[in-house]
């Protein structure tokens, strides 16, 4: 195969990669970094101060815990998808192969997390945070009807985070801290074969794999008026990354690059900024046993306006229309404390997909979700708490309806020309269900 057509394949896939990251969602960050908070529907992300996990909410409230704690567990997420209309295209002709577009493309995942929180006096407090903000996997059949949109993708981005609070007064708390990102990605999409465009038996497996680190920051303050009222401010920054990675294509024998054998590895990188979040929250204790929340998150989506795609020389390869906007997540929660061992939570989330339904993906075809949770908190002794938490999120019924242009190498011709236009039409309906689990110990 030709070096131009490697150049657009392994284009296209890591478009559809930087896609998939950015679209998990009503946005594609993960919320899973409390169970606790889980609970009730991270409602108080940023001003409610229960343990540790609160050096990803707020790093100002570490200022506010009684003495150094480790919080570590994870939450459980799985997803169903019921896809009904299912249809495709590859120049004008349908296409049928097994005719298959099953539901649950997003296996079983375990999202877990680990904090440490060490007040140094009644001002000072440091902390460290190991998570995963972002991610995304979605796994189609093999038979799938859209596969030359994309049938595999995923997305994983690991965060290490040392923090540091200092309280001012019994008012006032501030706090930062650093974060260290890794991410890795990989996907892959049956690309129509050059030498027989139209043949979807002959289609070639193409797959990348890509990978970079990029440093971050958050922000976070605390506004404490009177002891039953609590205000709280997150700002976490953008995250610049520059994805590198590795192109692989092989034919149906097996074959990889038959005509170019010293160009099986294709070099190409993607510039991608995950976008800046701001979340508020304010918790207020109605009674001795009773507490509730309210926040709202802000994320600037628009920085996600297209996809870039080019060589190490800077050479233009691919260059895609996005179109996101700004979106906003809403949640309101309580918890009530039973007795001194038992505390009972609940909450509900309203999460706003920035995507639009011209650029809906096959990949990840997310909508408006809403996030329905319960949980409980039991301290059998004083310096050990376990917290249970289970989230019902349903996403409202949306459709994707893409289309997709490839050109392909034609030997005669000499160069690149027009080859395949592939289409793909369905109807989505996701819900997921959440199970959390964590451990508090006090030292």
């Amino acid at each position: 195969m030709h070096n131009k057509f490697n150049k657009l394949t392994w284009a296209v896939a890591v478009a559809a990669a930087a896609f998939a990251s950015q679209a998990n969602a009503g946005g594609y960050q993960i919320n899973e970094q409390s169970v606790s908070g889980q609970g009730y529907g991270h409602a108080g992300r940023s001003s409610n101060v229960n343990d540790a996990t609160i050096v990803f909410g707020n790093p100002a409230g570490m200022s506010f815990l009684d003495r150094a704690q480790l919080t570590a567990g994870g939450t459980y997420l799985n997803v169903s998808t019921d896809i009904d209309n299912a249809s495709a295209t590859r120049n004008g002709v349908p296409v049928h192969v097994d005719g298959s577009a099953d539901g649950d493309i997003v296996p079983g995942t375990l999202v877990p997390f680990a904090f440490y929180a060490h007040p140094v006096n009644e001002q000072l407090a440091f902390g460290f945070g190991v998570y995963a903000p972002f991610g995304s996997k979605t796994e189609y059949e093999d038979g799938f009807v859209g596969r030359n949109l994309g049938n595999y993708t995923e997305l994983r981005v690991i965060s290490a985070q040392p923090t540091v609070s200092y309280r001012f007064n019994d008012q006032w708390s501030i706090g930062a801290g650093v974060t260290y990102n890794r991410v890795d990605g990989e996907l892959h999409r049956q690309v129509a074969n050059p030498f027989s465009p139209n043949n979807t038996d002959a289609d070639i497996d193409a797959r990348i794999e890509g990978d970079d680190d990029a440093w971050g920051y958050n922000l976070g303050v605390i506004f404490q008026p009177v002891p039953e009222t609590t205000f709280g401010l997150t700002y976490r920054s953008k995250v610049s990354y520059t994805l590198t990675g590795d192109y692989r294509a092989t034919d149906p024998s097996g074959l990889v690059d038959t005509f170019a054998p010293e160009r099986l590895n294709r070099d190409a990188q993607l510039d991608l900024t995950t976008p800046e979040t701001i979340n508020f929250s304010v918790t207020q204790q109605m009674s001795d046993r009773l507490k509730l929340m309210a926040g709202a998150s802000w994320t600037r989506w628009n920085r996600f306006d297209e996809i870039l795609v080019t060589d190490p020389s800077g050479d233009v390869i691919t260059q895609e229309e996005q179109d996101y906007t700004n979106a906003w997540a809403y949640a309101l929660g309580g918890e009530y404390q039973l007795n001194p061992q038992l505390a009972l939570r609940a909450g509900i989330t309203l999460d706003f997909t920035p995507t639009s339904d011209e650029f809906r993906s096959a990949r990840i075809p997310s909508d408006d979700r809403r996030v329905f949770s319960i949980g409980a908190g039991w301290t059998p002794m004083d310096n050990l708490t376990l917290d249970f938490a289970y989230s019902y999120l349903t996403e409202r019924s949306t459709r994707v309806d893409q289309e997709r242009g490839d050109s392909v190498f034609d030997p005669g011709a000499g160069g690149l020309v027009e080859g395949v236009s592939s289409t793909y039409s369905a109807d989505y309906k996701n819900e997921a269900h959440g199970f959390g689990a964590q451990l508090t110990y006090r030292f």
